[in-house]
């Protein structure tokens, strides 16, 4: 499984997601822009001792990271549709999309995409759930989905 962040600003989600992409057997992509170093504190903080384990894979554009997995899925992780997360069926190769904390997806992305754009469905009071809890959630279900299948 693949979990891909698009211009991450908060460390601390980086991080926290890092840390559970080690333990699923996950690769991390990141798109650049990055708001942070990887070098700071509060990534490995987050990350603690599984930061150097990490599969991580920095791209300089989404469209280059797709163009180098023609055959993969890509799924958008939104709050702009209302396919549920859990109503897709996923594949051990497939990608989770996740926009920056602060703004998301970008809407030219999510049309392009509509078909594989998915939402966790949540209460109208807030705009998004936590970014590391939103990424923890969609792979867990494609995990349980290919039957917890880390391929260690």
């Amino acid at each position: 499984m693949n979990i891909v962040l698009m211009e991450p600003e908060i460390p601390y989600n980086t991080g926290n997601i890092g840390r559970s992409c080690v333990l699923t057997n996950t690769s991390l992509h990141l798109i650049k822009p990055l708001g942070f170093s990887l070098d700071e504190k509060q990534i490995k903080r987050a990350g603690l001792d599984y930061w150097q384990h990490i599969d991580l894979h920095e791209w300089d554009s989404l469209e280059e990271l797709m163009s180098s997995y023609p055959e993969s899925k890509f799924y958008f992780a939104t709050t702009k549709t209302t396919q549920r997360y859990s109503d897709v069926t996923y594949k051990k190769d497939d990608f989770i999309v996740f926009g920056p904390e602060s703004r998301g997806v970008p809407e030219e992305i999510l049309k392009v995409n509509k078909e594989t754009c998915i939402t966790i469905p949540m209460i109208k009071m807030g705009r998004s759930l936590n970014l590391s809890n939103s990424a923890a959630i969609v792979l867990y279900e494609s995990l349980r989905q290919t039957d917890f299948n880390f391929g260690e």
